[in-house]
């Protein structure tokens, strides 16, 4: 029997969930891709469960949350953790700029970046057998 496999992705609040439930959960996933979004500071991103990538925008005002000192301080703190992190800043965008992506805008080159390096984290953790969750 194959062993499923679970990918979870959100975008803003979705996202800090994503990652908060990686925290608080473990180990409830298998990997992890946030938009905009990080976990309040009492879930230390250092005991994260599951392989997690991070998406923000360098223009991104929402101070705690998703702006760039908080996903600077989020990508310090995963170097704690034992599982592979990556952390994105996209010059120029400001916050939920992936929501271009189901917009007429969709041939942005940050967006289309953002989305591929989404793809190949999650096929790298789930393979083939993928379950995702949006949050």
């Amino acid at each position: 029997m194959v062993q499923k496999k679970v990918g979870v992705t959100g975008f803003g609040m979705g996202g800090a969930l994503a990652i908060a439930g990686s925290i608080r959960f473990p180990p409830s996933f298998d990997a992890i891709v946030s938009f905009h979004g990080a976990p309040p500071r009492q879930d230390d991103p250092s005991y994260a469960s599951a392989p997690v990538q991070a998406h923000f925008g360098e223009l991104d005002d929402f101070v705690g949350f998703s702006d760039v000192k908080t996903a600077k301080e989020l990508e310090e703190n995963f170097k704690e953790s034992e599982y592979p992190y990556e952390v994105h800043i996209y010059p120029g965008k400001g916050h939920a700029f992936m929501d271009s992506m189901i917009l007429p805008d969709e041939d942005d080159a940050e967006v289309q970046l953002a989305w591929s390096r989404f793809k190949e984290w999650m096929t790298r953790y789930l393979y083939s057998d993928m379950i995702a969750v949006k949050l």
